[in-house]
């Protein structure tokens, strides 16, 4: 769905040329900040209001659950993947709309599979509504085999039909139902509505031999149409993924060495498998609390346009300045990213504004694509939110999450620190300017309106002062809406509507790969084969931390390769972290680093998420955009070595100790840059770079001694590029 864009402020900055441009670039990457993914329809008429007025219920309803009227826990988490799955499927064709296309016609075949799977759907939605009214109005108990005949079995032979009929034969237009996506959506209405029924049951039984039958067929549908939505919304690594390991727990006693186990049979795998043990457990526990209230505050500050000023201002300071846009992206894009929870998302959101700039001023199309790449996907390592990821890490590993944020402040800003470095190099070494100060707003304009950075300020004192992070992330966005009446875009009921309305839209994608994740976790845990891979990885690094944290690091990009940073992180936690914590790693190390690198998969190739999205912004190579961006991030797979080996770096120990490890690892990360730009007081011919590579690794255990002699390299090389 398309929203018109309310016209460019024309009070915010004085009326001239600047203005006017950065406003018009400002309006068009409002309007592009969420381009139409190939399979998203694009309703209008009554069907825009119909889904427009599901989604804003669909985020209103947790926002009241998690500040008003609490709501019991399982049952909380079901409504919300089982809504996730019915918005899911109405909005999302099955596959790519094709350009114009529109021919709606059937044949007999497509007719008669689809008429079988809305007899089986139907079946099993009007025996939910019997098990419900027999339930809870007249006292009496349904049979289990009535359950499972009239209910179970009907429900997923339908809901199998219907993802079938959307394989083989797709819907070609964008602006109105399939009648195969509406029965899907019933589907999941009738899986979540039996499990919410039994939850209290459901707690006791799965897993367990009492489970019933149609516990089972509910949980087989309801993991069917997860992997579907999560087909449809990001693609089919993770599906793949979470495919081999539900076969691994049927498959166990087959198989071989470490991965052999007794296997289980179906009614006890999926019984247990939707459950707080799988579908319902970490990911999805943050999916529904602190995921969702921070993408509907990045929805707010979209909506009010206060997000905005937060460019205008970047722009305003630095965009005259050599590489000026890049460096605007590196903080408008980290600022987005730390609160929207997807590397991808924060590119196309802020890289609409940010890559034509960079184009405009002589960066390539795939450099200014890099760039916004690796500054978006810096975001997620950014306190106090990390796109979530401080709330994850709280929830596996039991540490404070005011712990893990005050931990994360050297090694991001380090990054981001690094990534400057690496523009301003680049601009150095291609002679580049910035954009005219007659082109770009004017500062003490903006300046007047600083309060337009109060949502910021008020989220972050509220967490550090102790109040729950659903209170701040609340606080902060009637922040938004409350500055916004001090500018043209004053939020009213519309404006809130909209807001709402953005928001589940947004968040859809994070359900579905968080709910696909849980699906991973529980096989994991059902299985065991998370404690045996720790095993063996203690078997191959030989008591080795080092040799196990570079494990760790391997495990973390590959699976990041084919999931959101969520979803990677929680898989590889579990599977991964016991074992490096076995060899001696403090938890809070081994959960950073493993989440560092899950996050970095983004820009790393082959399969890099974050700068496919930049490259598609700036119509350039998607391979080597991921090359440039990996060697632009390059940093961020130093720094989590740096903090194992300097546990100050994560404010343990010492302020000295602190302040000599900060200050020599930025030396450290600079020395770096230059190498990888080439470019040191002057081009560096190849020696020159091998000395700054080897000065700058030197600095990454923090002691005096290393410290020292990569300091010494360095005097040595700047000496000679002087001459």
């Amino acid at each position: 769905m398309t929203h018109p864009a309310a016209p460019p402020p024309r009070a915010e900055v004085p009326r001239d040329r600047a203005t006017s441009l950065i406003e018009e670039e400002t309006a068009r990457a409002h309007v592009d900040a969420e381009p139409a993914a190939d399979n998203l329809r694009d309703f209008t008429g009554y069907r825009h209001w119909l889904i427009a007025g599901l989604c804003a219920g669909y985020t209103l309803f947790h926002l009241l659950v998690m500040n008003l009227y609490p709501l019991e826990t399982w049952t909380y988490r079901l409504i919300h993947v089982g809504g996730g799955l019915l918005l899911g499927f109405l909005l999302y064709g099955a596959a790519s709309f094709g350009e114009g296309a529109s021919d709606t016609r059937r044949s007999p075949l497509s007719v008669a599979v689809l008429g079988l799977a809305a007899s089986g759907i139907i079946s099993g939605l009007v025996s939910v509504a019997a098990i419900w009214i027999g339930a809870r109005v007249m006292g009496e108990p349904i049979p289990p085999g009535w359950a499972m005949r009239a209910f179970g079995i009907p429900l997923c032979l339908g809901t199998a039909l219907a993802i079938l009929h959307g394989w083989i034969w797709p819907d070609r237009t964008r602006h109105s139902f399939e009648p195969g996506d509406i029965l899907l959506g019933l589907a999941a209405v009738a899986s979540t509505a039996y499990l919410i029924h039994f939850a209290p049951q459901l707690q006791l039984r799965a897993g367990m031999p009492m489970a019933l039958p149609a516990d089972m067929w509910a949980a087989v549908a309801g993991v069917m149409l997860i992997l579907e939505l999560t087909r449809r919304l990001a693609g089919l690594a993770l599906v793949i993924i979470a495919s081999i390991f539900v076969a691994y727990a049927f498959l166990g006693p087959w198989l071989p060495g470490i991965f052999t186990h007794r296997g289980y049979d179906a009614k006890r795998f999926f019984s247990y498998i939707y459950t707080d043990n799988g579908i319902l457990s970490a990911p999805i526990a943050i999916s529904s609390t602190y995921i969702i209230l921070f993408v509907v505050f990045a929805a707010f500050l979209q909506t009010t346009r206060v997000g905005e000023y937060f460019v205008k201002l970047a722009f305003a300071a630095a965009g005259h300045r050599r590489g000026g846009p890049a460096k605007v992206a590196i903080f408008a894009s980290g600022l987005m990213g730390m609160i929207n929870g997807t590397s991808a998302g924060n590119v196309v959101a802020t890289g609409a504004l940010t890559i034509p700039m960079m184009k405009r001023v002589g960066y390539r199309p795939q450099t200014a694509a890099s760039v916004e790449a690796a500054a978006s996907t810096g975001g997620q390592i950014m306190p106090p939110i990390m796109g979530a990821g401080a709330f994850i890490m709280a929830e596996i590993t039991g540490i404070a999450y005011m712990e893990i944020v005050y931990a994360a402040i050297i090694p991001a800003i380090l990054y981001f620190i690094s990534v400057y470095f690496m523009v301003d190099l680049a601009a150095q070494r291609l002679n580049m300017t910035g954009l005219p100060r007659n082109e770009l707003p004017k500062l003490d304009a903006l300046l007047r309106q600083i309060y337009l950075f109060s949502p910021i300020v008020v989220l972050i004192y509220a967490l550090f002062a102790g109040y729950s992070v659903i209170r701040c992330g609340t606080l902060a966005m009637a922040t938004a809406a409350v500055v916004s009446w001090l500018t043209p875009h004053k939020m009213g009921p519309r404006q809130f509507f909209h807001a709402l309305d953005n928001g589940a839209r947004m968040v859809l994608q994070l359900v579905a790969v968080c709910a696909t994740a849980g699906i991973i976790v529980g096989v994991i845990a059902l299985t065991g084969i998370g404690s045996r891979f720790s095993t063996v990885l203690l078997a191959l690094a030989d008591q080795s931390q080092i040799l196990a944290l570079f494990f760790a690091m391997v495990v973390s990009i590959i699976l990041g390769m084919g999931m959101p940073t969520t979803a990677a992180y929680a898989v590889a936690a579990s599977v991964i972290a016991p074992g490096v914590i076995n060899l001696g790693v403090q938890p809070l190390v081994a959960h950073l680093f493993i989440f560092y690198f899950a996050v970095m998969s983004a820009i790393t190739p082959p399969v890099a998420l974050a700068s496919y999205a930049g490259s598609a912004l700036a119509g350039s190579d998607p391979v080597k955009t991921s090359m440039e961006s990996f060697r632009i991030g390059l940093a961020a797979f130093v720094v989590p070595y740096m903090f194992f080996f300097s546990p100050a770096m994560l404010l343990q120990g010492s302020w000295p100790e602190i302040a000599h490890v900060a200050t020599t690892a930025v030396i450290g990360v600079y020395l770096l840059s230059c190498a990888v730009q080439g470019w040191f007081m002057g081009r560096a011919n190849p020696a020159v770079r091998a000395g700054l590579l080897l000065a700058g690794l030197s600095m990454i255990a923090g002691g005096w001694i290393t410290d020292s002699i990569g300091l010494a390299i360095a005097a040595l090389l700047y000496l000679l590029q002087r001459r």
